[in-house]
């Protein structure tokens, strides 16, 4: 919970600072240029700390094909019910909303790719209002997790908070879904987030093409 706070609080200061006219042209241009570089950063933090988890052995050698239904579920589900919202949106496509939806609660890549992405086709400012509709979206569904898992163990079964949490049951939702889900599921909740993670690029990269 704390650093989903610390998340939305960073970027409310961007905001205000944005918004309030302090900040010169050449300074502005500068942080969408080094936002670039921060990306690249970011993408080799993924790929660190996906290369250097003690348990991805462990993972890799006890995959059963059943296990691959969990994270299929929650890629398929999140994009069929991205698809359908898209039809009752009229300032957002089905490219922008499936990339929005294709963070798969990953809010501060997803929300990144998705501004660098779409810039050239959309103008700084809507790519930039999408990538905050991204990072916003994605922080939600993650928050709903960490304060829903009771309900949905109970209503929609132990799955439910691992396939809701996405990309996140690796770090931030797994204590609750340790909790509430059982123990038994912190291998499925890891090899889920593994998985689901290594997607979010793949698929937002492929939707943010035909924007």
């Amino acid at each position: 919970m704390k650093s989903s706070l610390l998340i939305v609080g960073c970027f409310t200061v961007g905001c205000i600072m944005g918004w309030s006219g302090l900040l010169p042209d050449s300074a502005i241009a500068e942080a969408n240029v080094y936002s670039t570089y921060v990306l690249y950063v970011l993408m080799i933090a993924v790929g660190i700390g996906l290369g250097s988890n003690e348990k991805l052995r462990e993972i890799l050698r006890s995959i059963r094909l059943r296990l691959l239904f969990v994270p299929l579920a929650t890629i398929a589900g999140t994009l069929t019910a991205t698809a359908a919202a898209s039809l009752f949106i009229s300032r957002w496509g089905l490219p922008e909303c499936m990339a929005v939806g294709s963070g798969f609660c990953y809010y501060s890549l997803s929300s990144i790719l998705i501004t660098e992405l779409t810039t050239s086709s959309l103008g700084v400012q809507a790519a930039t209002e999408l990538g905050t509709v991204a990072l916003m979206s994605n922080l939600i569904r993650e928050l709903s997790v960490l304060l829903t898992a009771p309900l949905m163990v109970r209503y929609f079964g132990r799955l439910s908070p691992i396939c809701a949490g996405g990309a996140s049951t690796l770090d931030t939702t797994l204590p609750v879904i340790m909790r509430y889900s059982g123990n038994d599921m912190v291998f499925i909740s890891i090899f889920h987030a593994v998985l689901v993670d290594f997607s979010v690029p793949f698929f937002v990269s492929f939707f943010c093409s035909m924007v």
